[in-house]
Parts: structure tokens; C-alpha cells; sequence
């Protein structure tokens, strides 16, 4: 398991409409994979692999480069920088955080915090207070000094490392590197076989506020089959009904049926869950009461298209200890792997 690269993707900044490293990044790992690769005007990154014959089906598996970050929209007098979400974040998680904006002429590290008194002189009812993302700052360390070097729009992602722990991996930025990953590397392992069917691999820009790229490039494509990979919710922890686990981390990887966004195909669930018995690769079929993927994007292209969803269950998603298990990103390798040598 090609885990140096993975890790490479998930420390590799990307926010939503500022996914260039990270398409540089894989630009660079799949060269000669593919016949064709292009860069569209949203900035996502099409990847075809030619059928044998014109007729053949098309497949899209659809693949977001972005992470949840920010942009800095206000530089006050001091130097403390203020920042608008682009992506979902839960307050409870940003506080106290490393975190590093990128800008065109370089990175700065910093750390954010909430505004308010610090615990030796607050209240207990200070201490109640939950902050709005909107009431956190980002100190550089520079003073007035940092209007010389950021700018309003410049972005910013939290600095973590990506470990390894027992049969875990912890990151930022799983969401949705893992897919990026499983893109690249389910066509290194296809090889030159299975040309029955052209195959699309897309690395999509801005998913995390609203489908974006995927819209864009699916419409283009126009697939007949297509495949949304990303992560979904493993909420098999302390503190969780059973009921609203959605995956349990180490039985498989996701066949994802329904969010908010998409219903899947019935017989695509049916023709990957056989093959998945068949080849006897673990998974577990899972739903959302909200969210959506990429998977929807291409379900709606143009006149429609056939969607289904493989999905690897994270821990904390959202936050800078997203926890995969290694068994379930290899389980949703070999199930796209097994189902592209179908065709």
C-alpha cells in the first residue's frame, strides 16, 4: 500500500478554489497512466483511459482534490487575520489550532484562536460560550508586519501530520485525499488490461461547498456509470447510538446507497455487492440522512447517468484526526479495482 503517497496528498494544501498543488501533485504521479489529461475552466483535473472499441461504455469516478479550510477576509490593524469557512466546521473543533496560510509567495505558520479572556481570568459563564467560526483569528506572530505579506482571499488549512497508528491512519485532509489516492492507484493496478470501457478519472475541484467541479465536469463527460469516492461516517465510537453508526471501521469499505444528494442506482449496489461476495472483499452498505458527494453530480449530468457510491468510513471527520483503517481503504481498492476489470 503506496501509503508515502497518501500521505504527500493529505499534507499538500488544498482549499476550495485553490486545489492548484494538489492537481500539480498528481499530475506529476499519473504520468503515463492515462491517454489524455486535461485541466477544465474549473480547475478540476480529466484523466482519460481509451476503451478498445469507440462504443464502449463511459465510467467517471469522481475524485475531489479539495479540503475544508479558509480565506482571510480581513487583515485588522494588529495584524490578526480573519477568515471565512469554505467547507462545514464544527466550532467546538478549531480551538487552540496550528495552522498555515498559503499565499502566492510562500506559507506562514500560525495559530488560531477564538477572541475572549484566557481560562485564569475568565467566567464560568465565559467558559459556557461555544465561539461562531466567525469570532476566530489567526495570530502570525508579525504584527502590523503581516500586511506586508497576506492578502484578503489568501487560504488557509490546519497544520497537522499524517501518522500511522496500530491498523489506523490519522490525518487532515482524508476527506477527500483517500479518493484522490484510490483514483491514481486503482489505475496503476489496472495496468494495461481491461480496456473494455472508457474510464474517466476525475480530481475535482470545490465538492465541499456544493458539488462544484463535478457539475462541470460530468457535464462534459457525460457518463454512463458513475462512481463517487470519498469518505463517509464511522461514528462506532463511545457516546453514539449504534443505530446512527453508519460504518464500523474495519469491516469494509462503503457501498454507498443514499444522502441527501443522490439516491444510488439499484442495480449498480446490486452488481458490486455480488462481486464483492465473489470476491470475498469486505464492505458494508451505508446511507446519510444529510451530505452529499460527487456521485450525485454525475447522476444528474446532461440526460442522467447511472451513480453509485464506494465510500471509506472516517472517524472524526471534519477535523484534523480524521482515522481511516488501512483494511478499508484497501477493501475500497480492490472493489473499484475488480469492478473496472469487469468491463
Amino acid at each position: 500500500m503506496n501509503l508515502a503517497l497518501l500521505k504527500t496528498l493529505c499534507e499538500t494544501p488544498g482549499v476550495p478554489g485553490n486545489e492548484h498543488r494538489v492537481r500539480d501533485l498528481i499530475r506529476s504521479e499519473i504520468d503515463g497512466l492515462f491517454d489524455a489529461v486535461e485541466t477544465d475552466a474549473m480547475g478540476s483535473l480529466l484523466c482519460r483511459r481509451d476503451a478498445k472499441t469507440k462504443d464502449a461504455p463511459k465510467v467517471m469516478l469522481l475524485c475531489h482534490m479539495d479540503e475544508i479550510g479558509f480565506l482571510v477576509s480581513h487583515i485588522d490593524k494588529g495584524g490578526y487575520l480573519y477568515l471565512q469557512p469554505v467547507g462545514g466546521f464544527d466550532p467546538r473543533n478549531l480551538f487552540s489550532r496550528r495552522v498555515r496560510v498559503c499565499t502566492d509567495d510562500g506559507d506562514f505558520l500560525g495559530v488560531m484562536n477564538p477572541g475572549g479572556k484566557p481560562i485564569h481570568i475568565s467566567s464560568p459563564e465565559d467558559r459556557k460560550k461555544i465561539p461562531q467560526v466567525g469570532e476566530f483569528f489567526v495570530d502570525l506572530g508579525m504584527g502590523e508586519a503581516t500586511h506586508d505579506h497576506i492578502k484578503v482571499g489568501d487560504f488557509v488549512v490546519m497544520e497537522e501530520p499524517f501518522i500511522e497508528i496500530g491498523d489506523k491512519i490519522v490525518s487532515k485532509a482524508l476527506d477527500n485525499r483517500i479518493a484522490c489516492w484510490l483514483g491514481i492507484e486503482a489505475i496503476r493496478a489496472l495496468g494495461k488490461k481491461s480496456r473494455g470501457a472508457e474510464v474517466h478519472v476525475v480530481f475535482t475541484t470545490q465538492e465541499e461547498v456544493g458539488l462544484r467541479g463535478a457539475r462541470t465536469s460530468a457535464f462534459k463527460i457525460q457518463p454512463d456509470i458513475g462512481i463517487g469516492i470519498d469518505t463517509t461516517l464511522a461514528c462506532d465510537t463511545p457516546g453514539i447510538p449504534e443505530k446512527d453508526a453508519t460504518t464500523t471501521q474495519g469491516k469494509g469499505f462503503g457501498l454507498h446507497v443514499r444522502d441527501s444528494s443522490f439516491i444510488a442506482d439499484r442495480d449498480l449496489v446490486r452488481d458490486i455487492a455480488a462481486l464483492a461476495d465473489a470476491k470475498k472483499i469486505p464492505y458494508q452498505r451505508t446511507m446519510l440522512a444529510a451530505g452529499g458527494q460527487d456521485g450525485a453530480a454525475a447522476q444528474q449530468a446532461a440526460a442522467g447517468a447511472r451513480a453509485v457510491g464506494i465510500v471509506v468510513g472516517t472517524r472524526y471527520i471534519h477535523t484534523v484526526t480524521e482515522m481511516i483503517h488501512k483494511d478499508d481503504l484497501q477493501a475500497a481498492l480492490d472493489i473499484l479495482v475488480a469492478y473496472l476489470s469487469e468491463f
